[in-house]
């Protein structure tokens, strides 16, 4: 939906208006042929109900829709915008194109991150903090630990035998196959899918995860930073067959067609709630295998997977 044109300061173009929510338009697309701007989600909702242009009924689908020309979007840009947070006492007006930024530190947000300083040290959405009571937490927290341990002291002697055994199993077969190799070419195959099970074993270690903010996804990382995910991949027991090219596909000159650009990234954030993603320990980075995600098609996931991080967001489910 489009952003409330009352928001703005000044009179606002009537072709940056959406002609469905009317709002200023919110991520825009463009019908490629009658040339009508919408907002991605707005023509994505109409598409549920009919295949054509709201505006001139012209035959138009989600694969027809383009992004909107750059001078649309330097357009949108510049348009002065109050906080989201003006309810909550915020009277900042920026530009457009710096709102998220400034959401993401506004001192209104209700929701913006902090930590408890009375004693527990929990970090916490603003406006949950006059509820929160440090002793309960704690208590609450000894409670899930006591539970956690019984669990695994039940459960980790049992665990570490069927572990230990299957790892020695899998050496040996490893060390018997390369030193046969020679005689028997076919054996190959049933390397790769010992390596094949041994990500998978991975991959399900790993906890399940959820992206609450894709537009904050870091795209370019840098040298520093992929080696710091290259670190937490290893700790987490990633196999080495697989993490360079891992860390590699961390970075969009790496990334399918569907993700390669901002444009398509835009064009396709609807489906990145089908994403199936693990989080990577420790970190705002989750990785999307394509074991997980052969639902997806081609231009969305590669092999062996896509590392994506993101400056906050990831949530573990």
């Amino acid at each position: 939906m489009g952003y409330d044109v009352t928001r703005f300061q000044g009179d606002v173009d009537e072709d940056l208006i959406c002609p469905i929510c009317s709002g200023v338009l919110e991520e825009p697309v463009q019908a490629p042929h009658c040339e009508h701007a919408f907002c991605n989600a707005c023509i994505t909702q109409w598409f549920s109900q009919q295949q054509t242009c709201p505006v001139d009924r012209s035959v138009v689908t989600v694969a027809h829709l383009r992004p909107v020309p750059r001078i649309m979007r330097n357009m949108l840009s510049k348009l002065q915008i109050t906080c989201d947070n003006a309810v909550f006492g915020c009277t900042a007006v920026v530009r457009l194109d710096n709102l998220m930024s400034h959401l993401n530190d506004c001192e209104h947000n209700p929701k913006r991150p902090v930590t408890c300083e009375q004693g527990c040290g929990l970090e916490m959405p603003k406006d949950e903090l006059p509820n929160h009571n440090c002793i309960k937490h704690l208590r609450s927290v000894v409670q899930q630990q006591q539970t956690r341990i019984a669990e695994l002291e039940k459960t980790s002697a049992e665990h570490k035998h069927q572990l230990a055994e299957q790892k020695r199993d899998i050496q040996l077969l490893k060390a018997y196959m390369r030193a046969i190799r020679s005689v028997n070419p076919n054996l190959q195959n049933l390397e790769e899918t010992i390596e094949y099970n041994e990500i998978l074993e991975w991959v399900n270690s790993l906890q399940p995860a959820r992206v609450t903010r894709w537009g904050g996804m870091i795209s370019t990382p840098d040298a520093v930073l992929q080696a710091v995910i290259k670190r937490s991949l290893v700790e987490s027991g990633c196999p080495t067959s697989i993490i360079n090219e891992l860390i590699e596909n961390a970075h969009e000159r790496n990334w399918p067609q569907g993700l390669a650009t901002l444009e398509t990234r835009q064009m396709n954030r609807r489906y990145y709630e089908n994403y199936v993603a693990k989080r990577i320990p420790g970190k705002q980075a989750v990785v999307v295998m394509a074991c997980e995600n052969q639902h997806m098609g081609e231009d969305m996931v590669l092999e062996p997977g896509l590392v994506m991080i993101f400056a906050h967001g990831v949530e573990e489910i």
